[in-house]
């Protein structure tokens, strides 16, 4: 399987935007989900998962770097856009705020998260 990505339609107006992260037909098999605000320059990932699918919203500006057929790729979301990547096991993914104020994640696990077993092996591709 590869990496899928797909531009996500946002509602923007005055105060903001809006977007649905997750389509309805997918929202049952997810076992875990979480947000994530990221500093300017900070790395989130850097690991990829045994079992579970990642399915991650992305709000920009962002560098989103995946590792298939141990090659890199890289995908920048650009600043006010939101892209979904589904990210399928054993592909490892790490997400860098490259903009100069706090970024959203919005992520979803097929896999239940077990601190005590948990379905992630660390791999450093993104510093």
């Amino acid at each position: 399987m590869k990496v899928n990505i797909d531009q996500l339609k946002t509602l923007p107006d005055l105060r903001g935007i809006v977007f649905e992260p997750i389509d309805k037909d997918k929202i049952n098999s997810q076992e875990n989900i979480h947000v994530v605000i990221s500093e300017p320059g900070a790395v989130r990932g850097n690991h990829y998962h045994l079992r579970g699918t990642e399915t991650l919203a992305v709000v920009g500006p962002a560098l989103i770097r995946f590792k298939e057929n141990d090659e890199l790729h890289d995908f920048e979301v650009p600043s006010g856009q939101v892209y979904k990547f589904i990210i399928p096991p054993k592909v490892v993914h790490a997400i860098k705020n490259i903009g100069d104020k706090p970024s959203i994640l919005v992520a979803f696990n097929t896999v239940e998260h077990n601190p005590q077993n948990p379905d992630q092996v660390r791999e450093n591709i993104l510093n």
